[in-house]
């Protein structure tokens, strides 16, 4: 059986968010809302535990709106499903600021038949997406016999380039001439991590060491491939177990202590 698509609704509204689960037929779709988020940072900071295939993003939201949120989100997941709302008076905004891969822009109030169709869409391109990656694979097109495996050259690649901040598993998959699900799918078997993984723990090794040398966070950040501070702010924190204006603080402690 075909694996069920992942929904998540991202909108600062309480009632919008449940009318929007509660006015689809999820199942007739072979969806599944699998959770929500009142705002973009909320989103950010579970979507890699989520996993979802399409997300609904209300483009007005406070702390991070609905357009930084999927600047970020496709960087990281590039194909990610966006379906922008808005009210009126917002759409005009929408249409010049958002110049990401957005799959389509809806008015507020939404009417249940126009998400359907929008759905039935957003699922055939999902479809698609999986019949190329199985063709790949059966095709042992992505194989390239008597020659150096593919991922271990991505991987000295990206050892290479990872402090550019252009490079991404979009980047990465263009570059090498993969699709982007081929690729996310065959590095996680290969190596046991996802790309993102990977690049980042390149990025946080490298940002460990500037931060010993006390470099400003904004500056580090931009050093290591990662210029939105916030972003680079949580990846920091998550990785080394505290913030870096603490970590500076403490490797400058033991500096002290070891200099007395």
């Amino acid at each position: 059986m075909d694996r069920r698509y992942r929904v998540m609704i991202i909108d600062d509204e309480e009632s919008a968010r449940k009318l929007l689960r509660g006015s689809i037929k999820w199942d007739a779709l072979n969806m599944e809302v699998v959770g929500e988020a009142a705002s973009g940072i909320e989103a950010i900071n579970v979507i890699d535990d989520l996993k979802p295939d399409i997300a609904f993003v209300d483009i007005s939201m406070p702390f991070m709106d609905g357009i930084e949120f999927t600047q970020t989100a496709t960087d990281r997941y590039p194909n990610l499903i966006i379906i922008i709302m808005t009210a009126i008076d917002q759409f005009e905004y929408a249409r010049k600021c958002v110049s990401m891969p957005v799959f389509e822009y809806m008015l507020k109030p939404m009417v249940r038949a126009e998400i359907t169709k929008v759905l039935e869409r957003a699922a055939e391109r999902l479809s698609n997406e999986k019949d190329y990656w199985d063709d790949q694979k059966n095709s042992g097109s992505a194989e390239n016999s008597g020659e150096e495996d593919p991922i271990e050259q991505i991987k000295k690649y990206v050892e290479v380039n990872f402090t550019d901040s252009k490079l991404n598993l979009a980047f990465i998959s263009q570059y090498f001439g993969f699709s982007s699900s081929y690729l996310s799918r065959k590095f996680k078997q290969d190596t046991g991590c996802n790309f993102i993984e990977y690049l980042t723990d390149l990025r946080m090794k490298k940002a460990i060491k500037l931060a010993k040398t006390n470099m400003k966070m904004f500056r580090t950040a931009a050093e290591v491939g990662i210029p939105d501070p916030n972003y680079f702010g949580r990846c920091f924190k998550k990785y080394a177990g505290m913030s870096y204006s603490d970590f500076m603080a403490a490797n400058t402690d033991d500096k002290d202590n070891k200099e007395s």
